[in-house]
């Protein structure tokens, strides 16, 4: 395992940025489900909050498509500061504390101004992508209801339909990537210590650049693993998202000094 020093006075500042081997999420995901095993309750709480939310947004948004899709992106798109407390139960059990699901709660309180401008930005993230996709329809089908049940309802009709498909998925994975870049240390990051949220965005960036091959494994795990949540109706998050929250606070602690 190499380190990566910081290369100028400017960045002098930022945590220092180790690069990993490609297999190291494999090792994260490992001590992501140690750590669940280690503090159950707490961690699975969080995991059934994440699946009742998700059924609650399908209970009330399926019947209109761009709502339904709007929800739903945007509680992914916040998921890495929902899983907060997943990482202070993590945090807390490297030093061989226990945690109950209120006591992690406690975590939020010790950076909480540049934890609530990150959420502000990924609630911004959440917005540019509706619109995005408002503009996608409006532009390329304006016969088209803009929301993707009605495109998926129409799909076979026309090559246009599965064109604009196409373009609205690369669009959107495309945003996701960039939430992943911003996210994938800035939560733990400020969670652990005292940073800046600017301070946090760099170090997690800096990390996916100086660890390319790793964080797409990484990525695909994470991808992988929510379509899967996505796919038992949402039931199977009850563990999945605390296994991806572990297995978070352990890739930061890997990539970030």
């Amino acid at each position: 395992m190499s380190v990566e020093t910081s290369p100028n006075n400017r960045l002098a500042s930022l945590p220092t940025v180790r690069s990993v081997d490609i297999g190291r999420p494999f090792a994260w995901l490992a001590a992501g489900w140690r750590d669940m095993c280690a503090n159950p309750i707490a961690s699975l709480a969080y995991g059934l909050l994440f699946a009742i939310a998700g059924d609650l947004i399908t209970i009330f948004a399926w019947r209109n498509g761009q709502i339904f899709i709007v929800a739903t992106s945007g509680f992914f798109l916040v998921a890495p500061l929902l899983a907060g407390g997943l990482y202070e139960i993590s945090r807390r059990w490297e030093r061989g504390q226990k945690s109950t699901f209120i006591g992690s709660l406690a975590g939020g309180r010790r950076n909480a101004i540049e934890l609530a401008k990150l959420g502000l930005l990924l609630g911004f993230c959440g917005l540019a992508w509706e619109r995005i996709s408002s503009f996608l329809f409006a532009f390329l089908a304006p016969g088209i209801v803009p929301d993707l049940l009605a495109l998926l309802a129409e799909i076979h009709l026309s090559v246009e339909h599965r064109d604009l498909l196409l373009i609205w998925i690369l669009a959107g994975g495309i945003q996701a990537l960039l939430v992943f870049s911003l996210t994938v240390v800035s939560v733990p990051l400020l969670l652990d210590r005292p940073a800046t949220v600017g301070t946090a965005i760099r170090a997690s960036l800096r990390a996916v650049d100086a660890n390319l091959l790793p964080m797409i494994v990484w990525g695909v795990i994470v991808v992988t693993l929510t379509a899967l949540g996505f796919l038992t109706l949402f039931f199977g998050l009850v563990v999945l998202m605390p296994l991806l929250g572990h297995a978070t606070w352990h890739a930061y602690r890997d990539l970030v000094e």
